[in-house]
């Protein structure tokens, strides 16, 4: 029984999967989403086929009513392919969640109390997991947190630098996120180059319209970029990243911004959006291949952030064997890559313009066979990784 359902679930929407641990194969794939909108939709995908349908979905449990009748219509039938389990992937875990965890009523409590450090993430996973218990009451359901592969950090790390008893009453720390992509990643590339994982120095780049860049010591994260939320670290499609603190004042101050307007303003109208006008890096090399000055900015902005993170992360290591790129921008963009790392020479790294061009969707090194640094491409796999942590858990695998 090697079968899991994986369940991403947001406030209105949640994405599933159903996968084949041992064969890695997804057998069905989909997406329910503009829950509790007038009307809402559902797409299910069983290899090449896609099925879609509009129809009122009130709420999550309804949703997932949806999901087990495509199953039922479109397969593959769950008689026949049955769960052994179902993940849940959570994004903040706090200080509590170590490691995925068997969810239970009291694990359900303590995701819910921790929607306090994500109130954008947390509830909506909150919801899908009470509405797939009770669609799959005998079935082990298990928690997979973002933020669980970051708890190897050191206080260094974690810890800001403001008033001690303030950050412990509101729990501000840096947590990290992507842990689960970083961890696949991470192992993915340990493997390709067939070295133990803990006998490397790793730099992993997951770079999406969210991105972040962890450095990974012998398997463990021993530092991250994104901090108390998603929004610290590198330039993001919308997101700022690191900026001024002083920054929120002005605004406040000068442009009677309330919280939650800065909030949507870092969020959602920065990054490479806010300079550039477009979020997209598809967006962004075509406007650069056509001169266009706001797009030039936006990507130079965009590299010199990832060139300073990199090369922190080195200085934090010691040294580095290998550095991956994973997600949608980091697995497509052979330009962003080699803009990254122009600047590493002189520590031996180089990478080849044909493997650095080539498109592929397998595990592939870019840098030249002479590279004092292996340099990869490795396609990231979260909900693999979700349902081979469940099954661990459950010990169905």
């Amino acid at each position: 029984m090697t079968v899991v359902l994986v369940i991403n679930s947001g406030s209105s929407s949640f994405k599933y999967q159903l996968i084949d641990v041992e064969t890695e194969r997804v057998l069905a794939s989909g997406l329910v989403e503009r829950i509790g909108g007038e009307v809402g939709a559902m797409t299910h995908k069983v290899g090449a086929a896609a099925y879609e349908r509009e129809l009122p979905i009130s709420d999550h449990a309804g949703g997932f009513d949806v999901m087990l009748r495509a199953f039922d219509e479109y397969g593959p039938l769950l008689t026949e392919q049955p769960p052994a389990a179902i993940g849940h992937r959570v994004v903040q875990g706090g200080a509590r969640f170590f490691h995925p965890t068997l969810i239970d009523d009291l694990v359900e409590i303590n995701i819910d109390e921790l929607s306090v450090l994500a109130p954008l993430h947390n509830p909506g996973a909150v919801q899908g997991i009470r509405a797939a218990r009770a669609a799959f009451p005998d079935l082990p359901h298990v928690a997979v947190f973002d933020t669980a592969f970051h708890q190897t950090l050191p206080p260094a790390a974690y810890t800001y630098a403001i008033d001690h008893d303030v950050a412990r009453k509101h729990r501000i720390r840096r947590y990290g996120f992507h842990g689960t992509s970083h961890k696949f990643v991470s192992e993915a590339a340990a493997a390709y180059v067939g070295r133990p994982l803990k006998e490397l120095k790793q730099i992993v780049l997951h770079l999406g319209n969210g991105a972040s860049i962890t450095a990974i010591d012998g398997g463990r994260s021993v530092e991250t970029s994104m901090g108390l939320t998603p929004l610290e670290g590198l330039v993001m499609g919308t997101r700022s990243g690191d900026i001024d603190p002083s920054v929120l004042v002005v605004l406040a101050r000068r442009e009677e911004m309330s919280p939650s307007q800065i909030d949507d303003f870092l969020n959602k109208r920065s990054g490479v959006f806010g300079i550039a006008g477009v979020s997209d890096m598809r967006d962004i090399e075509e406007r650069l291949a056509a001169g266009n000055g706001a797009a030039m900015l936006a990507f130079d902005v965009y590299v010199h952030r990832l060139r300073a993170y990199i090369g922190a992360y080195i200085a934090q290591l010691g040294g580095v064997d290998v550095i991956s790129f994973t997600a949608g921008v980091g697995e497509n963009s052979p330009l962003v890559r080699a803009a990254a790392l122009a600047t590493f020479g002189f520590l031996g790294t180089r990478i080849d313009p044909a493997r650095n061009d080539e498109r592929r969707r397998d595990v592939r090194a870019i840098s030249t066979d002479d590279s004092a640094v292996t340099v990869l491409v490795v396609p990231t796999n979260e909900e693999l990784e979700i349902a081979r942590q469940t099954l661990a858990v459950t010990d169905r695998g």
